[in-house]
């Protein structure tokens, strides 16, 4: 297997909130990748006592130990399991009931011999290039669909999350791995994959500096860490430019890349 990861942080004044991972199995046969968004609630508004970077680290470790060590276990039950696991780390010290507890997007990958299995809750996004060079990207939309108005209201915003009719984050809820989207392709038909917070599939979604498999190439050649320099251009020039495209200037963004390898 070959992996690479790159993260900057959106702003050098805060800690960066997204937290990745490549693992190999000690088998040798197979791999996992693990990537969270962490979300950032306002300031002082969260109910827990613990930072954003302590739950995704803690999630992070727990989902990355679970899908290494458990192949037996499906995705979505790892999920489950993490998100237990963690909330009770601090459940009794944190009202884990807030709306804004600590909470992420999740990008789970893990392959053997035979399969590649996925899964992805909210915004952030999975490549997977087949040997003929096309790329599919799998995305869990429901955010998206949320109405930009809404979205502009934090207590609106909150009212859709994690409800049904709105969408899902990993947050205190095992219950909310059901909602994950999930599904497999066979290994013979993965040639490369990728993970991306929303801050580094920017270049895609937010500037349309090129398409899924245009990203997924500039991966392969200059690295996650090629393509998260091509954000922060991206995201300088606009701001210069009066910043038409986006709310924040910066971005946590982070980028793992992996080549499976032979089967």
């Amino acid at each position: 297997m070959r992996s690479d990861v790159a993260s900057l942080p959106g702003s050098p004044e805060r800690p960066n909130e997204d937290w990745a991972a490549a693992a190999l199995p000690a088998s040798g046969r197979g791999g996992t990748v693990v990537l969270l968004d962490g979300v950032t609630p306002p300031a002082g508004d969260d109910g827990c006592v613990h930072t954003v970077p302590w739950f995704t680290a803690r999630l992070g470790g727990a989902l990355t130990e679970l899908s290494a060590s458990r192949p037996d276990m499906p995705l979505s039950e790892i999920l489950s399991r993490a998100i237990r696991r963690t909330a009770d780390a601090h459940r009794d010290t944190c009202d884990l009931s807030h709306a804004r507890t600590p909470q992420a997007t999740v990008v789970l990958v893990r392959w053997d011999t035979d399969v590649v299995e996925h899964l992805v809750l909210s915004d952030s996004a999975l490549l997977l290039e087949a040997p003929d060079g096309s790329v599919r990207a799998v995305l869990d939309d429901r955010l998206d669909r949320v109405p930009d108005e809404v979205r502009r209201s934090l207590a609106a915003t909150d009212r859709l999350r994690n409800r049904e009719g709105g969408f899902f984050t990993a947050a205190a809820d095992p219950a909310v791995a059901a909602r994950a989207v999930t599904g497999s392709t066979p290994r013979t038909r993965v040639r490369s994959l990728a993970a991306l917070t929303d801050g580094a599939s920017r270049w895609v979604e937010l500037f349309g500096a090129g398409d899924w498999t245009a990203c997924l190439g500039v991966l392969r050649e200059e690295g996650p860490s090629g393509l998260l320099r091509r954000v922060r251009a991206l995201e300088t020039g606009d701001a210069a430019a009066g910043g038409t495209h986006r709310w924040k200037t910066h971005d946590d963004a982070t980028a793992v890349y992996a080549e499976p390898g032979d089967h």
